[in-house]
């Protein structure tokens, strides 16, 4: 048996106030002890608001994962193919591997920016001014992409479309992960997944709609589709109460008490307390800002958060590198293995379906098993069926039953990637950062993830092309590889955060307690004081902290 103690007391002043306020250690305390006594039904009764609120959110991801599959799938609609491709000795048009990476790669290069700008602007002005911002640069960009008549021209709209698409893909899983508890908080963010397979199934449905078009408006449609949702999406967000952490982080706590009260339903509960649970947040602020004061980017990668910044990159990495890239290149990656073009769509309708189902799958599993192990799990599974895959391929393109087979095997991949590593990832990331640095943690990660996707989108369609390797099948063989040092690394370096609090995860980071041990090691008490006083002087908040002892047992 090994334990891990600080005793004694330290101290951390940002003002030469008096002691701490014991009465808020209690509190805090307190907050800390009922948030793990409730359960997943209490906790949604409680919390129902927020959930709601939370998935409402979260479908702006659908608008993002609608145009990322359209314009992946459109590389095998006939039209599309005429309009912007070149002529083959077939007869028939082709894309270039370029220009397919190109426009792949150019909705990746606005995110990149995108994100970064939102990780300094959701910080200061708060989660729903910044999602309505995103939401109208949506609605102009989605002109540009729509009247497009060159590959140059819709490159500039995709690569512009990406700048608000990074917004939403930081904020949603981070509003998400800071108004519901802990029992709720991987269904939540998880759901951010399933919002991606419900834009993806879409967007395949509407393309499938379309095969029967045989001119321009049957990819313009689809294009056009996109102005379904900003609208509606900027009202709903208008009402939404804004997220009571970021309003602790602006030391706003009557706002944040207000907001919190907004999300939960207290008759469910009536021994609910939301002073107790803005103690909890503010003391978790503040033994954050005793590690580290700041909360700018390079605060990423100072003492214990160096380590945070690593998994949470590395986990979202992960998607990129485990062999994802197939399911996004699924109609085309059916086509060239021989299916017809009605057959390659119906294939990948099929898929994103399935996918539906396998991340809804993934609530139950994760509750069961937690994030670490379902994540190495599903990679192991998914290392196999690639190399099912790619053996199958020797058969040759002319083997008709062998095609369906590989089409067949990567459904069931899907399906695996949707039911582990897809959903997962978002929960991992959304808990693994502290909560000052949660939103420049998540567009840290979430970069890494685009600058990975920019290396495997141009490779993925050059191993696919005929005209460029002409891989075919065999390009599981590749992605079998890299999902084996995935694999590797998570097994060494990520942890599980099933069941804890923010406040638990910082202690457990902050003693350096090896990702294998995270969940067997337990947290016998979080007991740090806040107290908050007035400076007459000047006006501000001070702060004192006081750490009464943290113990823990493994």
């Amino acid at each position: 048996m090994t334990s891990i103690e600080h005793d004694g007391v330290r101290r951390a002043s940002m003002s030469n106030g008096p002691v701490v306020d014991k009465a808020t250690v209690i509190e805090a305390a307190a907050a800390n002890e009922a948030e793990h006594q409730l359960g997943i039904l209490q906790s949604f009764k409680l919390y129902r608001k927020a959930c709601m609120w939370s998935i409402f959110l979260s479908t702006a991801i659908v608008m993002e994962g609608f145009d990322m599959t359209l314009i992946n799938n459109l590389y095998a609609y006939p039209p599309f193919q005429r309009k912007f491709g070149e002529k083959q000795p077939d007869g028939g048009y082709q894309l270039t591997a370029a220009w397919q990476a190109g426009l792949s790669n150019g909705a990746l290069t606005g995110q990149i920016l995108g994100l970064f700008i939102n990780g300094i602007i959701a910080e200061r002005y708060g989660y729903r001014k910044t999602i309505i911002g995103a939401l109208t640069a949506c609605v102009a960009f989605i002109f540009i992409i729509f009247f497009s008549e060159s590959l140059p021209q819709l490159l500039a709209g995709e690569i512009l479309i990406g700048f608000p698409w990074g917004v939403f893909q930081t904020l949603a899983p981070t509003y998400a992960a800071e108004v519901c508890p802990v029992h709720l908080r991987a269904y939540l963010t998880t759901y951010v997944n399933l919002c991606w397979v419900m834009g993806q199934f879409l967007a395949s449905a509407v393309l499938k709609s379309m095969l029967a078009r045989d001119d321009k408006w049957g990819y313009k449609i689809p294009f056009a589709l996109q102005w379904i949702w900003p609208i509606p999406i900027a009202i709903g967000v208008f009402l939404a109460p804004e997220s009571p952490w970021w309003l602790v982080r602006k030391g706003r706590l009557e706002e944040a008490k207000r907001s919190l009260i907004r999300l939960t339903d207290r008759n469910s509960l009536n021994n609910f307390k939301p002073d107790e649970v803005i103690s909890m947040m503010v003391h978790t602020n503040e033994m954050e800002k005793e590690e580290t004061s700041g909360t700018s980017y390079t605060d990423l990668f100072k003492g214990v958060n160096l380590r945070r910044t690593e998994i949470v990159c590395a986990a979202w990495m992960v998607q990129s590198w485990c062999g994802a890239s197939l399911i996004g290149y699924s109609t085309y990656f059916y086509q060239n293995a021989g299916l017809a073009t009605s057959a390659s769509f119906s294939m990948s309708l099929a898929q994103y379906g399935i996918g539906a189902i396998g991340t809804i799958i993934s609530w139950f599993f994760i509750t069961k098993f937690g994030r670490r192990t379902l994540y190495f799990g599903g990679e192991c599974i998914m290392i196999v069926f690639l190399l099912v895959i790619a053996c199958a391929s020797f058969a040759g393109e002319d083997n008709v039953p062998s095609q369906w087979a590989i089409g067949s095997m990567l459904l069931v991949f899907a399906f695996t990637y949707q039911s582990t590593v897809g959903p997962v990832c978002y929960s991992i990331v959304s808990e693994m950062t502290s909560t000052r640095l949660r939103t420049k943690s998540v567009v840290m990660a979430r970069n890494c993830y685009n600058l990975s996707n920019l290396i495997t989108n141009a490779f993925t369609p050059n191993m696919l092309n005929p005209t460029a390797w002409n891989w075919g099948a065999k390009t599981a063989f590749f992605w079998a590889g890299t999902c084996f040092i995935c694999a590797i690394w998570t097994y060494f370096r990520l942890p599980e955060p099933k069941g804890r609090t923010y406040a638990e995860l910082d202690i457990l980071f902050e003693q350096r307690v090896s990702a294998r041990k995270f969940a067997s090691t337990v947290v016998d008490r979080v007991d740090e004081g806040v107290t908050l006083e007035k400076d007459m002087a000047h006006g501000q908040n001070a702060v004192q902290v006081e750490h009464a002892g943290v113990h823990t047992k493994e």
